[in-house]
């Protein structure tokens, strides 16, 4: 898949088959991370592979919006020292993650856990650190109504689709709308 496909087709997947992502897959999938852009190239991230099933109940338990954890292959956290621009640093690793897995097929979701919660006990993580994500990974299950916690999309999501380019851009200064290219649909 070229990244440009990636990038258009990639979505949250929070159905999984049951069935194990092979571990040179994962491998690449963090290779992708790892090779972020970071502020600096401090690469302030750390990462926490999770397969246990049980480990990943538990954590399903930790966010309002995570109990997909539960059923997927496995889960990445990355975590961070608090520092300058480590969450949109965190960020970066996480979406090369995403169209890595995406790429080989696998799909994923963000998942954000409570900071107070039971993470860092569970996964004996230092005080000094801070959950910045985590991200489930799976293939996707066949032929389901995507859902989140349950519920249509519809009922959760802010939008369904993309806003069209003309709402989003604006050229040389905040009244310069400019029209979407020919045929630019959400």
């Amino acid at each position: 898949m070229d990244i440009y496909a990636a990038l258009k087709t990639v979505r949250s997947v929070r159905q999984y088959r049951d069935e194990p992502v092979d571990d040179a897959i994962i491998n690449r999938i963090i290779e992708a991370g790892r090779w972020a852009g970071s502020a600096k190239n401090t690469q302030p991230w750390q990462y926490i592979l999770v397969k246990r099933r049980e480990t990943l109940a538990q954590l399903s338990t930790y966010g309002g919006y995570a109990s997909h954890l539960r059923n997927a292959a496995f889960a990445i956290l990355v975590i961070t020292e608090e520092a300058a621009r480590a969450e949109f640093d965190a960020g970066r690793t996480i979406q090369n993650m995403l169209l890595a897995a995406w790429a080989d097929g696998v799909g994923s979701c963000v998942v954000s856990l409570g900071q107070d919660s039971g993470v860092k006990p569970l996964l004996g993580i230092p005080d000094q650190y801070k959950v910045q994500q985590a991200v489930a990974f799976g293939y996707p299950a066949p032929n389901v109504v995507p859902t989140v916690e349950g519920k249509p999309l519809k009922e959760v999501l802010a939008a369904l689709g993309r806003k069209p380019l003309n709402e989003l851009l604006h050229t040389e200064t905040w009244q310069g709308r400019a029209p979407g290219p020919a045929g630019e649909q959400g």
